[in-house]
């Protein structure tokens, strides 16, 4: 089900059919420390099996993120962002609360994220380091993409 909000002069939506794919490309791939050099087809492929979240002013996107789900059990927030020239004005804040109100997100047992430096935003919302980190593990292909 789609869900949108309205405050001032953002809009906050749900709806995959108004993502504007080649500008959530160009800030991943050249933009930000995670997803360097990302292909724009694993792009497209990620928000195709994803919650997606739109930020947009007027028509145009100013952010996104996305949670991989099960829609049962567990939730990974990912690829979050903020176009720099809208910053300061407390929409990762407004888009956090957005995403964490969708029943879809409420349901969830577990819902994980990674990190570098926005663990205070994060906090705010509740969430934590791990409480045992011992208990998880990863296998990590490859560190970056390749151009």
């Amino acid at each position: 089900m789609k869900s949108e909000l309205k405050e001032e002069k953002y809009t906050f939506s749900t709806d995959k059919e108004k993502l504007q794919v080649e500008y959530i490309h160009h800030y991943l791939s050249k933009e930000s420390y995670w997803a360097q050099n990302i292909p724009l087809q694993i792009v497209e492929k990620s928000i195709e099996g994803s919650l997606c979240f739109g930020v947009y002013k007027e028509n145009q996107q100013v952010g996104f993120a996305r949670v991989i789900t099960d829609y049962a059990t567990f939730g990974y927030l990912a690829d979050v962002f903020i176009d720099k020239d809208h910053r300061g004005q407390g929409l990762s804040k407004k888009l956090m609360a957005f995403i964490l109100e969708q029943d879809s997100v409420k349901i969830l047992r577990r819902f994980m994220l990674a990190t570098l430096d926005a663990h205070g935003l994060y906090r705010q919302f509740g969430f934590n380091p791990l409480r045992e980190p011992a208990r998880f593990m990863e296998l990590k292909a490859f560190e970056k993409y390749i151009e």
